[in-house]
């Protein structure tokens, strides 16, 4: 198997976005693994060779870029472009070049690093403020709009960009301004708090995360303290709820994070949040605030998430609903907020060592991230609806969207956070398929991967993993540096895998969900396989969701599968189908899914009928008989075009379910 091998960063077993000085699994850095062809490789690779250089050109293009040199000169005014937190979307492009550079040794992603450096620099003032829509002449005056007007959020992504750089080639300028930045948030925001504070909290967490990492990397324990203050003032109704529709919960100051039992609100703006707590509870030991946090996960995951992994229902203010409002046609599942997911369940992870955590990640990557980009890495979904309507308008590439619910992938946005988002999550994936504990080397996501870790104890511990996942449910683990004495070596079982098996040391045995485990002392050349059953099978909703009540899905392995207009039977439409579940889903040679359908027929009458009547109606056409549906996994669809979709289908009533 051919593995990329990356140049290893300063620190051999650094190289790690998270880094927890408290936890019971540490994540691998970009030193200790390396993919190899397969699914994830080859969306690591776009993103290096398309996407980076997409949104750098994207953001000169539009004056993003240039507003960093009109703030060095002196030259801003009323007309600057871009929304107010343009800046971080530099800020994220900054940290996916760094740790592109990490991972590949790729000599043009330092180069974009030393050049977007290079133009940030002059703009940051004497007191280390660096901002180009606050504080300048003809713009309004440093934090005048702490509530939307994204400040702190956009000095948090200039942390986390830092945090990448320095955990890859060492200090350098960009870890100057991070820190001169740093100290100056201290300075205004910190426990004696200056008029210039305000609330003292952002309307858009975000600085917390970068304060506790870059805390984490220098060994600063006052940005920790900082992350920690900003939020046990949030949740105090200090922001000025009246400016958004939904109020205080839409930034999350309706309810103290310690008393929180769900996220609510704006999505991103809760999962960023959380993922910070959890950070804050890592290196304060607050077992009270992680409990907190794993609290609101598992009531959220239970009555707020979607098949997807996707989280957010409500376009209005890009938020949650209710328990149980999951509808699959107004589904916003902002792309940003599976990331924010992800980022809150590795943390969780790490701390407990629990599956479904790991679990809920997969699910996302795959049908959340992995959904988000086209398959040549230019183009971009925002909004993730679990159903379209109506095939969107083809764009011709050129122009900015307006809107994020396209129903096609666009080039870029108005409010473009997505895409940058998605390349510094990508130039990272690998980080997340495997951690070490004290003794014990988990594999978590399944690729092609080589893995040197070293596990708590001191020892290596060296395997190659080959699989053909998820196409296939194989997943063989050779040892190729076995650790002196006995070591545990773990496989995760997803929660969908009933019936999985375990063959190593000559012998067979049935691996429960959760973790396969091996104890004992491993032989160089030895081979531990895994089989998951990823054949397709049929998912059904729980009762509460009313919006898919009577409906079915259908999965393989870790992929959601989706019905697509382009793909239907001559003469069928995608809103008449309906599932016999008599039959079960088949595998194709083409990597699709087919299922047996019949068509609905509608009420008697013609144009402009009344929909409704005193009796149900018959449910599908009799005479029509069945046919197959080819299904496609939910992550390519509109691939081949503007199409519309939909991932739950009707079922037969006299389906075994109903």
């Amino acid at each position: 198997m051919t593995v990329h091998e990356p140049t290893a960063p300063t620190d051999p077993w650094g190289g790690r976005p998270v880094v927890p000085s408290r936890s019971l699994h540490r994540p691998l850095g970009l030193g200790e693994i390396a993919l190899g062809p397969g699914f994830w490789e080859t969306m690591q690779r776009t993103n290096a060779a398309a996407t980076l250089g997409h949104c750098e050109a994207w953001m000169e293009r539009l004056g993003w870029l240039a507003n960093f040199d009109r703030a060095a000169a002196g030259t801003t005014g009323p007309d600057r472009p871009g929304w107010s937190f343009s800046d971080s979307e530099v800020y994220k492009l900054l940290e996916a070049a760094a740790w592109e550079y990490g991972r590949s040794g790729d000599p043009g992603a330092d180069r974009a690093v030393r050049r977007l450096t290079a133009r940030i620099a002059p703009a940051q003032d004497a007191d280390g403020y660096l901002n180009t829509c606050f504080g300048h002449p003809g713009r309004p005056p440093r934090y005048s709009d702490l509530e939307t007007g994204h400040e702190l959020y956009c000095t948090g992504h200039l942390l986390q960009a830092a945090v990448a750089r320095l955990r890859t080639v060492g200090p350098d300028p960009l870890t100057t301004i991070a820190r001169r930045a740093a100290d100056q948030v201290c300075a205004v925001f910190g426990p004696e708090r200056g008029a210039d504070a305000g609330p003292g909290v952002g309307g858009h967490p975000e600085i917390e995360l970068g304060l506790v990492e870059l805390g984490r990397a220098l060994g600063e324990e006052r940005y920790i303290a900082q992350a920690r203050l900003f939020l046990d003032r949030r949740g105090r109704g200090a922001l000025r709820g009246d400016r958004v529709p939904s109020g205080p919960a839409y930034f999350q100051d309706d309810v103290p994070v310690r008393e929180a039992e769900v996220w609510r609100g704006h999505a991103v703006r809760a999962l960023y949040l959380a993922a910070a707590a959890a950070d804050v509870a890592a290196e304060q030991g607050d077992g009270g605030l992680r409990d907190a946090v794993e609290r609101q996960w598992a009531r959220t995951v239970e009555r707020r998430t979607y098949l997807t992994g996707g989280m957010g229902s409500r376009h209005q203010d890009e938020g949650f609903g209710e328990d149980w409002e999951l509808p699959a046609d107004r589904a916003y599942c902002e792309s940003c907020a599976g990331i924010a997911s992800v980022m809150v369940s590795w943390r969780l992870f790490l701390a407990s060592g629990d599956m479904r955590y790991a679990d809920l990640m997969e699910r996302t990557l795959y049908n959340v991230v992995a959904a988000a980009p086209s398959s040549d890495g230019r183009a971009f979904f925002y909004a993730n609806p679990l159903h379209q309507r109506v095939a969107g308008a083809a764009g011709g590439g050129g122009e900015v969207s307006p809107r994020a619910e396209t129903g096609v992938r666009a080039p870029w946005f108005d409010v473009s956070c997505c895409p940058t988002n998605l390349a510094r999550t990508l130039a990272v994936w690998h980080t997340y398929a495997a951690a070490a504990g004290r003794r014990e080397l988990t594999i978590l996501q399944y690729a092609n991967a080589r893995i040197r870790a070293e596990l708590g104890d001191g020892r290596v511990f060296g395997v190659e993993v080959e699989t053909g996942y998820p196409a296939d449910g194989e997943v063989a683990v050779r040892v190729t540096d076995p650790p002196e004495g006995a070591a545990v070596l773990r496989l995760r079982v997803p929660s969908w895998a009933a019936g999985a098996v375990l063959e190593e040391g000559g012998r067979s045995r049935g691996a429960a969900t959760g973790a396969a485990v091996v104890e004992r002392e491993f032989v160089r050349g030895e081979v531990v396989r895994l089989r998951l059953p990823v054949g397709p099978r049929f998912t059904w909703p729980d009762p509460r969701i009313d919006a898919v009540r009577g409906c079915v899905a259908v999965e393989r392995g870790p992929l959601v599968y989706c019905a697509e207009s382009v793909d239907l039977p001559v003469g069928a439409e995608l809103d008449r189908l309906v599932v016999d579940t008599s039959a079960v889903p088949v595998d194709r040679d083409d990597g699709r899914v087919g299922v047996r359908v019949r068509s609905l027929r509608g009420r008697e009458g013609g144009g402009g009928a009344w929909p409704y009547g005193r009796s149900p109606g018959p449910a599908a056409d009799a005479g029509s008989g069945s046919v197959e549906a080819v299904l496609t996994p939910y992550h390519q669809w509109a691939e081949r075009g503007p199409t519309a979709m939909r991932v739950w289908l009707p079922a037969l009533p006299e389906s075994p379910r109903y």
